[in-house]
């Protein structure tokens, strides 16, 4: 005979409280919130990208953006033809030139000549005005390539026909990321630290400025979160060399291989880059608060 299955209990199932550690958030959780759904209706809101499909200055221009995220980062771009007869204006400081920005308004494309000293007069400090929990920075460079020079990316010594004419030994990866570690933290480019009339500077490995650009960045109380780096250079291939150059860079920045990724491009045969007669790099580098 089948044994009685037991009553089932209608007693409730115990519910533990949500808990987040504060200290394993290197965000501040003052800003994040977790609040319950009381409706299933989603609100849209259009986003700053969508209200750009019409004429310009047709439609309303909205602010908020589609999606809310904790930051948000942006990068800007512009170029202009210097002409003979205009002014040259950048950030607002009209700088003495014999040629200047030919465009329909004044052209003031750069903040960049707000610096008020002469160049290395000011003492460098590494320690930013401002407290951040992540800085952002961006670098770029570009050398002449030229025969009987050697071609140095990333450190590491490259066969090729020609090689970077410049005033230390032109490794064009290196003084990118340089400038944009520079740049996340506020201080100077690479050439007003490391100006090109210096004498010591002349044939220096570029490892030199990256080792001090990573002083500056633990001095003011930063490490790398990670790195994102790309060439641009019609010849020769950079794949063969890639994890060669990655370990290399990996090594100089104290970083896990893991948060430094390289990309190479080609120009498609397009200006100086393309006839390979140029190298070009671009860097973006996140800094987090230790």
């Amino acid at each position: 005979m089948a044994m009685p299955a037991p009553p089932l209990s209608a007693s409730p199932i115990p519910r533990k409280p949500l808990f987040l550690p504060t200290h394993s958030h290197s965000f501040p959780l003052s800003r994040l919130s977790i609040r319950p759904t009381t409706t299933k209706v989603a609100t849209v809101r259009p986003s700053v990208s969508a209200v750009a499909t019409s004429e310009v200055g047709q439609a309303p221009l909205s602010a908020i953006p589609s999606k809310a995220l904790p930051f948000r980062v942006g990068h800007g771009f512009d170029l202009h033809r210097l002409e003979p007869g205009y002014p040259l204006i950048i950030g607002g400081i009209d700088i003495p030139h014999d040629k200047g920005c030919e465009a329909h308004s004044d052209v003031r494309p750069s903040v960049s000549a707000v610096a008020t000293s002469e160049v290395g007069q000011a003492p460098l400090s590494a320690i930013p005005s401002k407290a951040l929990p992540f800085r952002v920075g961006h670098g770029f460079d570009l050398h002449r390539l030229e025969p009987g020079y050697p071609l140095i990316i990333g450190g590491i010594d490259i066969p090729h026909d020609k090689g970077c004419e410049a005033h230390s030994d032109g490794d064009v990866l290196l003084h990118c990321v340089v400038d944009a570690i520079l740049g996340a933290l506020g201080l100077p480019d690479i050439g007003q630290i490391f100006p090109d009339n210096d004498p010591k500077w002349k044939g220096a490995p570029s490892s030199v400025f990256i080792k001090e650009a990573v002083r500056l960045m633990h001095e003011a109380g930063y490490e790398l979160g990670n790195l994102d780096a790309t060439l641009i250079l019609q010849r020769p291939k950079v794949s063969p060399h890639k994890e060669a150059i990655k370990a290399n860079l990996s090594a100089l920045l104290g970083a896990d291989p893991a948060v430094v990724n390289l990309k190479a491009k080609t120009h498609e045969k397009v200006d100086s880059l393309g006839e390979n007669r140029s190298i070009a790099a671009h860097t973006v580098v996140l800094l987090m608060r230790k």
